[in-house]
C-alpha cells in the first residue's frame, strides 16, 4: 500500500546505480553516499476505508511570549481547574464507555437471540429451507445497514480503528477519525455486524468508540457545535487530547473484556508511544469506573430484565470455581500451543496481508463494490454456519450431565439442531449462535466429550477461512475474537489428542490456545496475560498462561511483524518505529538535510508579501525566524552573525494574515500589543486554511513582527548526529520538527541548515535517497 500511494503521488520509479563498495564500511566524518534523489513523502494514507491527506500533531510545548506570559500569569485556582477537569474527563470517559458497551451487548444479544429463536422455531417443524432464508436474509439486512453507514457517512468507522489510534498516540493527525457521525456509526455498524454473525468482534470497535469520547470531551463536542465554556481552553491542544485518547483506548478494552488492568497495560504496551506516571493513574481510574458500571448491569440483567440478554455479552469464561492441576510433564503440551500458536498467528498475518491488498484493489471500484464485498461475505458466513452443521454426527445426551440437553433456543451448550430428540450437534452448539455463546461454548470445562474431533477440525478450518476474508470489508471489525475462536478450537483439538497424558482440562487447552494465537498475531504479552487471568478469574493459569504468551510471541516474530503493524503499514500511515535500523547509525543528519530541498526562512520582523509568497508556494508547516546582526557582541561572533530566534509554525501565520496583525513600519512590538490581539490558547487551533485569505496591494508592503509567536526553544541536533539518534530523541519526545544545527558558527552562515519531519527519519524514505543502503541492508541480512 506505501509503494502504491508513492506511485500515486510521485508518479516515477527509481533506478539505482551499481554499487561502489560497501557503503556501511565508510567512517562516520565521511560522507556516506551521495544522495541519488532528494526524500520524498507521501501525503496520503488510509484512514479507515477513506484516503487522506496526513499531517503531523504538535506534542511540542510552544514556547513563545505568550506561552510563557500565561504560564507565570496562572494561579493556584487555575491549576486546580486544569487537574480536576483531567479526573473529571477520566471519569466520564469511563462512565460513557461502560454505558455505550453495555448498549452495544444488550441490542447484539438480543438481535441475535431473536433471529436465532425464528431460525429455531423452523427447525422444530424441519423446513429448513425456509429457516435457510430467516437466518441468511436477517444477517443480509445487518450487514447491509452497517455497511452502508461506514461507505455514505463514515468511511473512518469501517475497521477496528486500532492502527489509526495507534498512529495518532505515534503523532499522526488521523482526519475525522473521533468525530461524532465517526462514533455513532461506529456503536450501529458494530451492532449490526456483530449480530449478524459475521467473523468479526466488538472488541476493537469498542477501543475507538472509546477514544471518540475522549476527544469529543476534550474539544467540547463535535466541530459544529462545540461548547465555548471557558475551562476547555486548557484542552485545546493535541498534548492534552493525547491524554484523553489513551484514557479512552483503555476504557473501551476493559469494557470490551471487564479486564480494567489489562486495559491499562493494553494502552501502555499496545497503542502508547508516550506514557508517565500521572496518565497511568487517570488511565487506572477511568477503567475502574468502566468496571463499576459494567458489574452494575450484570447485576440487573442478571434479574432477568434485559431481555434475552441474561449472562450473555460480558463474561466469556469464569473458571473461579473450578481448581486445576498440572504437573512438570504438562510443559511439553504447553510448549507446543506455544509454537503452534507463533506459527499459525504469523501465517495468519501472512494470508491477511495478502487479502487485504486484494480488498483495497476492490475497494477502490467504488462504494457499490464495497458494499457488494460485505454482503457476499455475509451470505458466504450464513451458508456456512447454517449448512456445516449438516456434516456432523448426532451425539447423544449423557443423562449425568445437569445442563438441559438438547436445546433450540438462542444459547446452550448442547444444541438439536436437525437431531432427533435426545441428541445434539456438537458442531450446531458452536456454529449456530452468537459469537460470544460459541466461545462461551468452546471453553466450556469438565466437558471433555461434547464436541468431536472431526467437529472441531471443520469450526477451525471454517474460522481460518472467515477470519482472512471477514476482516477488510466495509464494516465496523475487531480481530479479537476471530483469533480467540481460531485458537480456542486447536487449542481444545490438541487437549483432546493427549488424552490421559494430561491433566490439563480441555476447556483450559482452548483457553491457552486462544492466548497462544493472539500472542502469535498481534504480539503482546503482559496486556494479553493480565486479560485472560481477568477473564477466567483464577490464579492458578498464571504461569502457563505467560509461558505459552511468550513461546508464541517469540516465534511470531522470527516470521513477521505484528498485525496492527502490518496494517499500518498497509494503510501508509507514517508510524516511527522504536527501535531505528542499524544502517541509521552510519549516516549522519546533516546528509539527510542535504538530500531536502533548501530550508525556507522567514526574518523576525518580515514583509507581508514574503509571508504570503511562502505560503503560497511551499507546503511546511514550520519556518526557522532568523535576525541578522542582533547577535550580542559578547558572544564574540563579530558583526553580521545571524540568530536563530525560532520555529515559527504555519498555522500561526495564516491566523496573523487572517486577523491582520501589520505594521506600517519596520520594528518590534511591545509584550501588550501581541497579548491584546492574540488570547495564548486560540494560538493551539489548527487554522491553515489560507485560500479565503485576500491580502490588498497596499497591505503586501506593510511588515510583520513574528518574534512574539516564535517558539524559542524548538529541539536543535547537531549536523554530524547519526539519523538513529535523532530518531529516538524525535519518537520519545513527540517531535514535529527538528532542526539541523551546524558544528561551526560562522559569520555570514545560516544558523540552521535544515528541517527534520517525521517523513524525512522514516526508512522506507531514506532509502529512497540512498539506494546504497538497501543493497548493504539486503547482503547483512543474509
Amino acid at each position: 500500500m506505501e509503494e502504491d500511494l508513492n506511485q500515486i503521488v510521485n508518479s516515477c520509479n527509481y533506478n539505482g546505480e551499481e554499487e561502489q563498495g560497501d557503503p556501511e564500511s565508510n567512517t562516520l566524518n565521511q560522507p556516506l553516499v551521495k544522495a541519488n534523489r532528494t526524500l520524498s513523502s507521501t501525503p496520503l494514507a488510509l484512514v479507515g476505508t477513506k484516503v487522506s491527506h496526513i499531517e503531523s500533531l504538535d506534542y511540542e510545548i510552544n514556547e513563545n511570549d505568550l506561552f510563557k506570559h500565561d504560564w507565570r500569569k496562572r494561579s493556584k485556582t487555575q491549576v486546580l481547574q486544569y487537574i480536576f477537569l483531567k479526573w473529571t474527563f477520566a471519569c466520564l470517559i469511563g462512565l460513557f464507555t461502560g454505558l455505550i458497551a453495555t448498549l452495544i451487548n444488550l441490542a447484539v444479544e438480543n438481535i441475535a437471540g431473536y433471529k436465532l429463536l425464528a431460525v429455531g422455531h423452523f427447525l422444530a417443524q424441519e423446513r429448513y429451507v425456509t429457516g435457510l432464508m430467516i437466518f441468511a436474509g436477517g444477517n443480509l439486512g445487518l450487514t447491509l445497514v452497517a455497511s452502508v453507514l461506514c461507505v455514505c457517512f463514515a468511511p473512518t468507522a469501517a475497521g477496528p480503528g486500532i492502527p489509526e489510534i495507534k498512529a495518532y498516540l505515534n503523532g499522526i493527525d488521523t482526519p475525522n477519525m473521533f468525530g461524532a457521525t465517526t462514533m455513532i456509526v461506529k456503536i450501529i455498524g458494530s451492532i449490526g455486524a456483530v449480530a449478524a454473525g459475521l467473523d468479526l468482534g466488538k472488541e476493537g470497535p469498542l477501543v475507538h468508540i472509546g477514544t471518540c469520547i475522549a476527544s469529543l470531551l476534550g474539544q467540547g463536542g463535535p466541530d459544529n457545535h462545540r461548547l465555548k465554556w471557558r475551562w476547555l481552553r486548557y484542552f485545546n491542544n493535541d498534548r492534552d487530547r493525547r491524554d484523553l485518547i489513551t484514557c479512552g483506548s483503555a476504557a473501551g478494552v476493559c469494557a470490551a473484556f471487564r479486564s480494567p488492568v489489562g486495559g491499562v497495560l493494553f494502552a501502555l504496551e499496545e497503542v502508547a508511544t508516550w506514557w508517565r506516571s500521572a496518565l497511568l493513574w487517570r488511565t487506572f481510574f477511568s477503567t475502574a469506573v468502566v468496571v463499576v458500571v459494567l458489574r452494575e448491569f450484570i447485576e440487573i440483567c442478571n434479574s432477568g430484565k434485559c431481555g434475552l440478554f441474561g449472562r450473555g455479552g460480558l463474561i466469556m469464561f469464569d473458571v473461579s470455581h473450578v481448581t486445576y492441576t498440572y504437573h512438570v510433564t504438562d510443559i511439553i503440551p504447553v510448549t507446543l500451543i506455544g509454537v503452534i500458536g507463533g506459527v499459525l498467528g504469523s501465517l495468519y498475518n501472512h494470508f491477511l496481508h495478502k487479502v487485504l491488498r486484494l480488498y483495497n484493489l476492490i475497494n477502490q471500484k467504488g462504494k457499490i463494490h464495497k458494499v457488494l464485498l460485505a454482503l457476499t461475505v455475509s451470505l458466504f458466513t450464513s451458508v456456512c454456519l447454517y449448512g456445516l452443521p449438516f456434516l456432523a454426527k448426532c451425539t447423544p445426551c449423557d443423562p449425568s450431565i445437569e445442563e438441559r440437553c438438547p436445546t433450540n433456543g438462542r444459547s446452550g451448550n448442547f444444541k438439536q439442531f436437525h437431531c432427533p430428540k435426545g441428541y445434539y450437534s456438537d458442531l450446531a452448539t458452536l456454529l449456530l449462535t452468537t459469537n460470544d455463546d460459541a466461545v462461551r461454548n468452546i471453553f466450556s470445562s469438565n466437558t471433555p466429550n461434547e464436541f468431536s474431533m472431526g467437529s472441531l477440525w471443520i469450526f477451525f478450518v471454517l474460522y481460518c477461512i472467515l477470519g482472512l476474508f471477514t476482516f477488510g470489508i466495509a464494516t465496523p471489525s475487531g480481530l479479537f475474537l476471530p483469533i480467540i475462536l481460531m485458537g480456542s478450537a486447536y487449542g481444545r483439538m490438541l487437549g483432546g489428542m493427549m488424552g490421559s497424558y494430561t491433566s490439563i482440562d480441555q476447556g483450559l487447552y482452548a483457553v491457552l490456545g486462544a492466548a497462544s494465537l493472539m500472542a502469535g498475531s498481534m504480539r503482546m504479552t503482559v496486556s494479553l496475560c493480565v486479560i485472560f487471568l481477568e477473564l477466567t478469574n483464577n490464579l492458578l493459569l498464571l504461569p502457563i498462561t505467560m509461558i505459552v504468551l511468550l513461546i508464541a510471541k517469540t516465534v511470531g516474530d522470527s516470521f513477521n511483524p505484528s498485525i496492527y503493524d502490518i496494517i499500518l503499514h498497509l494503510k501508509g500511515l507514517p508510524f516511527l518505529e522504536a527501535n531505528p535500523e542499524p544502517w541509521m547509525r552510519n549516516l549522519s543528519v546533516g546528509e539527510l538535510g542535504d538530500a531536502k530541498p533548501p530550508v525556507v526562512t522567514l526574518q523576525g520582523v518580515e514583509k507581508v508579501a514574503k509571508i504570503v509568497d511562502v505560503l503560497k508556494n511551499t507546503t511546511h508547516n514550520a519556518f526557522p525566524v532568523l535576525d541578522e546582526g542582533e547577535v550580542p557582541p559578547q558572544v564574540g561572533l563579530g558583526t553580521g552573525a545571524i540568530e536563530l530566534h525560532g520555529l515559527i509554525l504555519r498555522a500561526h501565520l495564516v491566523k496573523v494574515l487572517k486577523k491582520r496583525w501589520f505594521l506600517t513600519e519596520k520594528r518590534r512590538t511591545e509584550e501588550w500589543e501581541v497579548r491584546e490581539k492574540f488570547p495564548w490558547d486560540e494560538l493551539a487551533e489548527r487554522e491553515d486554511n489560507f485560500d479565503d485569505v485576500a491580502i490588498t496591494s497596499s497591505e503586501m508592503q506593510m511588515y510583520v513582527d513574528l518574534h512574539p509567536l516564535t517558539n524559542t526553544t524548538p529541539y536543535t541536533v547537531m549536523e554530524n548526529m547519526s539519523v538513529a539518534k535523532a530518531l529516538v530523541l524525535f519518537r520519545q519526545v513527540g517531535l514535529r520538527h527538528l532542526l539541523i544545527v551546524p558544528r561551526i558558527q560562522a559569520i555570514g552562515r545560516s544558523p540552521v541548515i535544515g528541517i527534520l519531519t517525521r517523513q524525512d527519519l522514516r526508512a522506507y524514505n531514506i532509502l529512497q535517497a540512498f539506494p546504497h543502503l538497501e543493497k548493504s541492508k539486503g547482503r547483512k541480512a543474509h
